[in-house]
């Protein structure tokens, strides 16, 4: 939804692309996170679309404490 806000999609088959528009994101699910690391970009042609792309993110991610980890390699079969 956010990457439509931003312009990378269209409701109507009318409607213009932006092709410069979308969503970059620099976290994968279950990646240990850092303070100050981004977890993703807004990229947009049209900066008024910023204010109705941000709404539908505050819901889309959690960050959660440390977790236990399984190990690279669980079992070996022989």
């Amino acid at each position: 939804v956010a990457a439509w806000r931003l312009g990378a999609g269209r409701a109507r088959k009318e409607d213009p692309v932006s092709t410069g528009a979308g969503v970059a994101l620099h976290a994968k699910p279950g990646e240990e996170l850092r303070a100050g690391r981004p977890l993703f970009t807004l990229h947009t042609d049209d900066p008024t679309r910023f204010d109705r792309a941000v709404g539908p993110l505050s819901d889309a991610f959690t960050i959660d404490g440390p977790q236990d980890r399984l190990p690279l390699v669980i079992d070996r079969i022989g």
